[in-house]
């Protein structure tokens, strides 16, 4: 499997990647809408692919933290696996390569609202716990879907305060189910 950095050229794999993985539009418009948003740059967006077949995609954009200067942030949002390639390893190998990038930029943070247990794997645990609060309220049954990876060690504990995210993220309905 190859798994590089996107371009243009890419975007009508990543659509369908998208709608694949989710079995309609909604991410596959946010995910393109968001990759031309120019205020979710930096951005790192990764395509995963096996035998010239797209299998999943993988973006991170920036973010910050209301109450902190200087703290260089990024939220995963969306990770998405075509159903033939799910549960074998394509989700992974995108998140660890994503990582990669991110540290190779001097990222402190990493956000993502998403599945505790698969996440955690990578990580992840509860932003909330560290205080760090997502862009719009998380329902609390949800609040450990609210996950943060520090990058660097000595973030976590140091900072504190609201997410904020890309224009195009910064809708409450991407937020609270």
């Amino acid at each position: 499997m190859i798994i590089r950095q996107t371009t243009e050229l890419d975007l009508d794999a990543i659509r369908k990647v998208q709608e694949s993985a989710f079995g309609q539009a909604d991410e596959a418009r946010l995910t393109l809408d968001l990759l031309a948003d120019p205020s979710a740059a930096p951005q790192i967006s990764l395509l995963a692919i096996l035998q010239d077949k797209p299998q999943g995609h993988i973006l991170f954009t920036r973010a910050g933290i209301t109450e902190e200067e200087g703290i260089a942030a990024s939220i995963l949002a969306p990770l998405a696996i075509i159903p033939d390639a799910q549960g074998k390893g394509v989700g992974g190998e995108l998140i660890r390569h994503g990582l990669r990038h991110l540290t190779d930029q001097n990222t402190d943070l990493v956000f993502v609202l998403g599945h505790p247990g698969y996440y955690t794997r990578f990580g992840f645990r509860p932003a909330c716990e560290q205080g760090l609060k997502a862009p719009f309220p998380i329902p609390p049954e949800h609040a450990d879907a609210w996950m943060v990876r520090e990058m660097k060690d000595g973030i976590l504990g140091s900072v504190r305060g609201s997410v904020t995210c890309a224009d195009t993220l910064n809708k409450e309905e991407y937020w609270v189910e």
